[in-house]
Parts: C-alpha cells; structure tokens; sequence
C-alpha cells in the first residue's frame, strides 16, 4: 500500500510560475494606463506584494485590503497620483489571470499522477476569479479533482481552520495518506504542520530555511515527488 494517495498542491510558484505570470500582468497594466514602467518598479513591486500576503497569512489584513493596498503602497513611493490603485487594481487581475506558465516538468507530473490514481486538488491564497482563469487556461481544471480557493472557504493558508474547511469537503481523504507541495515555507509547510499532513517543501532555488517550520521532505524538481509516493507504508 502507497504512503500517499493524496496530494494537495500549492499552485502559485510551485505548479504555475507565478513570477512570470506577475512580470507580465504589472507591464500590461502599467501600460494601459500609460505609467512609466521599468525592471526597478517591477521588483519594488514584487517586494510590496510579498510582504502584503505574509500579512494576510498572520490574519493582519484582509484579502480586500490586499488587493488594493499594494498598489496604493507602490504608488505613494512613486508619487503616482493621476489614476487610482482600485482602477489599476481591477485590470491587473484580468490580466494575471489572463496567462499562464508552467513550473517545469509541472504539467507532465500531474498528468502522469492523475492516470496512475492519485487524488489531486490545489490549495491558493490567489483572488478566486483569477485563479479559475488560470485553472481553465492551463488545463489544470481537467486535472486536479477540485481546488480550495481561500477567500471560499473563509480562512487564508496556513490557518487550521482553512484545511480543516477542506477536509470537511474531503470526508474519505484519511491525513496521514496526504501530502501538501508547495514553495512556501509559511504559507504550504505551516499550513500543512497546522492540518496534521505531511509537507514537502518545493525549494528549486535551493533556499535556507529562514523560519522554523517542519517539512518532512525537500525537493528541488517536481519529479523528485515521485518516489516520495512511491514509498510503502510499513
């Protein structure tokens, strides 16, 4: 009997590539609004938008407070006045949804997981709407046996009370046969800690681990997933 019959995915960074996704979404919009935009206001961003999720994963803020704070954190560096952080906002949604790029070997792994019997769902932190876009464009939708959005289920990852929601939807999924993937050691490995499953840090980059957060398996590429899987229960 395999250790692991279920597997609980992270999508941001771990299946998709979000930071391609989010290079391209912030150019587009910038654009559209004939705002000056550079490699320097791109990373000032990514900056800005990182620290804001982490706040909303400590239950500091809210998802609505998000999703218009950074941009009007970005803009009063900038000294942007003339167009407002809830129109650039709106149209930055549309635009990151409206991509998708692949994590290496990410597509493949599924596919391949999904005929050999494997239950499968996504876990995002992501804006519903523009996860669905993504979801639908990449074919994951056709894949994955469901997805958990957060701001639907009432509580952000890596909160208790956000898996323990799943897990009320997954009444035949046992914990100990699942294992959650993601790249976030705050966001995936603390959620997984909170849930009571296994956690297997995505870690391509090969980072020190900066917090202090149990992970039962590291990885560098997707397919190292596989024997992990593979292994008998004893």
């Amino acid at each position: 009997m395999k250790r692991y019959t279920t597997i609980l995915w992270d999508l941001d960074q771990t299946l998709l590539n979000f930071d391609l996704s989010m290079d391209y979404a912030i150019r587009a919009v910038f654009g559209q609004f004939g705002l000056e935009i550079n490699d320097g206001i791109v990373a000032r961003y990514d900056v800005i938008n990182r620290g804001y999720w982490n706040r909303l994963e400590q239950g500091e803020i809210t998802k609505e407070e998000l999703i218009v704070g950074r941009f009007r954190t970005l803009f009063d560096e900038l000294g942007i006045d003339r167009v407002t952080p809830e129109d650039v906002q709106e149209v930055y949604q549309k635009e990151l949804g409206s991509v998708f790029f692949y994590m290496d070997g990410a597509k493949e792994l599924v596919t391949q997981l999904r005929a050999e019997g494997y239950r499968q769902y996504v876990v995002t932190n992501g804006v519903n709407a523009t996860q669905a876009n993504k979801m639908k464009l990449s074919g994951l939708n056709q894949i994955m046996d469901g997805v958990f959005v957060s701001e639907l289920m009432g509580y952000p990852k890596p909160r208790k009370e956000y898996f323990e929601a799943c897990f009320t939807l997954l009444p035949d999924v046992k914990r100990e046969e699942c294992i959650l993937v993601g790249d976030s050691l705050t966001s995936d490995m603390q959620g997984a800690n909170n849930a009571g499953i296994a956690a297997c840090w995505f870690n391509p980059e090969g980072k020190a681990k900066d917090v202090d957060v149990h992970t039962n398996y590291e990885i560098r590429r997707l397919a190292e997933l596989l024997p992990i899987l593979g292994q008998e229960c004893e």
